[in-house]
């Protein structure tokens, strides 16, 4: 089970539950239910507040709730474990998967790359609103959802900052307009020009490069990419965020916000760049199967980022 199949369980559950008599008649049934990574020092891998929403509706306890869908998802093929904590929230661990089952089902659920939208004049209406919206919608298609209401709450660009596309370039701009909440004003500095690691923006297109150059190196040592099961070095970390990838995409098209993607571009970005350098042969050393295997991971991870940059409105350069 991917951690997308598990937000499609949960309602399930819900749903099966309120037919079956276990939670009232009249508890709403969620169209799509949150779920996210534990945070540091949680239990589990994941965690969804689902509980609290339904007993909301059914006016019953939330703990209550959250122990009748504990008991139906640990039956679940591919949960491991289902825990309940604090109030109502569901905490899960799921059964561990092959690197080769990983890749594969993010490839599948990336969402084709749409071309990079030009960034709006002035005139197209206040530019930050437009950016974000732009955002959003693109987010939206891309978990099939077509359409949504416009954003309320959009802060613009601070008059200080003056036309912020002429001084930093579309790209940057943009990245600095979508990597906070659309409510807060973004900042614009000299570190959106800084060409190193420094700068989040920098490392993000710079992993990507990056993924394009391990690829084009390795054709040159006569060997290519090859989806295989084991060990890849030093790739858990790699693997554990590019798993993650379809649950940002649905977390930040059901808040309608992008930040949460730009995010997970620089966690996947910092995580590829640790692991860059274990992908190709060191020296005397030839070609193994190992190699093409981190080569599939690194390849994986350069076309994550690419699709996400082209959703949130940014070119994914070849070459910094």
């Amino acid at each position: 089970m991917t951690p997308a199949d598990l937000t499609r369980t949960v309602v399930r559950a819900v749903r099966c539950a309120v037919d079956d008599g276990e939670l009232p008649a009249h508890a709403a049934v969620p169209a799509r239910v949150v779920v996210e990574r534990t945070r540091p020092g949680g239990v589990g891998e994941y965690a969804t507040p689902v509980a609290f929403q339904v007993a909301k509706a059914a006016g019953c306890a939330s703990g209550e709730v959250a122990r009748v869908l504990a008991g139906r998802l640990g039956a679940e093929t591919g949960i491991a474990r289902v825990e309940v904590t604090g109030a109502g929230f569901l905490n899960f661990v799921l059964e561990e998967r092959s690197s080769v089952d990983v890749v594969r089902d993010v490839l599948r659920l990336v969402p084709a790359v749409p071309p990079v939208s030009v960034v709006p004049a002035p005139a197209d209406g206040e530019l930050r609103a437009v950016v974000v919206g732009r955002a959003v919608g693109r987010i939206l298609v891309s978990q099939g959802i077509s359409g949504g209401e416009p954003l309320p709450n959009v802060a613009p660009v601070a008059r200080r900052d003056g036309d912020v596309v002429a001084r930093f370039g579309g790209d940057a701009a943009v990245w600095a307009m979508l990597c906070v909440p659309a409510r807060e004003t973004p900042s614009f500095s000299g570190s959106l020009l800084v060409q190193d690691e420094s700068s989040e923006f920098f490392r993000v297109r710079y992993a990507h490069a990056c993924a394009v150059a391990l690829v084009r190196n390795a054709r040159l040592l006569g060997f290519g990419s090859e989806l295989l099961p084991g060990p890849h070095g030093d790739g858990a970390g790699l693997l554990r965020v590019l798993a993650d990838h379809p649950l940002v995409l649905e977390a930040a098209a059901h808040h309608r916000a992008p930040e949460r993607l730009v995010r997970h571009l620089v966690e996947l970005a910092d995580a590829l760049l640790d692991f860059q350098y274990c992908v190709l042969p060191k020296g005397d050393e030839k070609p193994s199967a190992a190699h093409r295997a981190r080569l599939a991971l690194a390849e994986a991870a350069g076309t994550v980022l690419a699709g996400g940059l082209a959703l949130l409105g940014i070119h994914a350069p070849d070459c910094l």
